[in-house]
């Protein structure tokens, strides 16, 4: 069982207690401390938590094997500090700070022992977990492109580093911005209730780390609306991925096309439930759910496997998303915007937490 606490009830404090709701044989929200006492109140009487009137107080009553911090940027540094001074492991939400002098100054605490990991969820999701896994076994040869476009800003960063393995390397941006209409479709808060054209903005951006390019391209319509789907691209020495099929080499005359084919319960008649079993590409299983058979969609499925890789580090296991890399791929985020903002080229630099 994996108890841990809650700091603060926002919009994705939700997806936290629906999990736990969920898989009440793997979780359980041990307190709920809210900043807004009246809607804190709300959320914990809906989920049946208990609430609680500080940090402090949820800590020293509930001893939870860590905390998730589910606050806005501008608190979320001064959160971090606190629980790091009590010897609290820290599940923070992304991203962990704004600014690259934030970052920096909570790297130091790393440096120091703060046992802080960040819940960026995206290279979790089951299909871009399955992707991952078909490039990092080498059937298209080494990765050294992948074109982006499923998420904002450093969850987009963080799925292009991965996808290419790279780790701290510095890279030459160049990023531009461009504004179109789009009629206006669904939001947080469901459907629209009449025909609307609203302004959307793309961002694009090319990442040039030497031998391995990045290409980050993202509208924030691409969430919700009906008519901007996500696209993904991967190109190596002897294939390629886009979305969900590839394409390699056996052998220099034999390319080998393959798609990525989900199983889930619950369709045809199924009696089994309703869950993702896994995905499967070939005779191989690439990805498997690892809370299955709970009836949960992609992005709570991930945030789960945070909470359960969470655990394992909290316990003493290793690293799953380090202060590190969440700090690195918000520098990057940090550097796209400054190169569309000011027309330029911007060149990395080596940031305290790259060591």
């Amino acid at each position: 069982m994996i108890n841990f606490g809650i700091v603060g009830v926002g919009w994705r404090t939700e997806f936290y207690l629906r999990i736990a709701k969920a898989c009440p044989d793997l979780f359980r929200v041990t307190g709920l401390v809210g900043r807004t006492p009246e809607k804190a109140a709300i959320v914990a009487n809906w989920f049946g938590v208990v609430l609680y009137n500080s940090v402090d107080e949820l800590v020293q009553s509930t001893k939870p094997l860590f905390v998730v911090t589910s606050v806005p940027w501008e608190v979320n540094p001064g959160m971090l500090k606190r629980l790091a001074g009590r010897g609290v492991p820290v599940l923070s939400e992304t991203p962990p700070a704004s600014s690259v002098e934030e970052m920096a100054e909570l790297s130091a605490l790393v440096g120091k022992g703060a046992r802080i990991q960040v819940a960026e969820q995206y290279f979790l999701q089951p299909h871009h977990a399955a992707r991952l896994a078909f490039v990092q076994s080498g059937k298209i040869g080494r990765a050294t492109q992948a074109q982006v476009s499923v998420a904002h800003g450093y969850h987009g960063v963080s799925l292009v580093r991965r996808l290419l393995g790279v780790g701290f390397e510095n890279a030459k941006i160049t990023a531009t911005a461009f504004k179109s209409t789009i009629v206006k479709g669904a939001g947080r808060g469901g459907l629209p209730s009449r025909e609307e054209t609203v302004e959307s903005e793309q961002v694009i951006a090319w990442l040039d780390f030497g031998d391995r390019l990045g290409v980050f391209d993202f509208t924030g319509d691409q969430y919700f609306a009906s008519i901007r789907d996500p696209r993904i691209l991967v190109r190596g020495e002897r294939g390629e991925m886009v979305n969900n099929s590839a394409v390699y080499l056996k052998d220099f005359l034999t390319p080998i096309h393959v798609d990525f084919i989900r199983h889930s319960a619950g369709e045809h008649g199924n009696l089994e439930g309703h869950y993702l079993k896994g995905i499967q590409v070939g005779d191989e299983w690439v990805y498997r759910n690892p809370v299955a058979p709970a009836p949960l969609f992609d992005d709570e499925i991930a945030i789960a496997d945070c909470l359960l890789r969470m655990g394992e580090y909290a316990w003493g296991g290793a690293d799953f998303y380090p202060l590190a890399e969440a700090c690195q791929d918000r520098y990057l985020d940090i550097a796209i915007h400054e190169s569309a903002r000011e027309g330029r080229t911007v060149v990395t630099e080596s940031q305290a937490w790259a060591g």
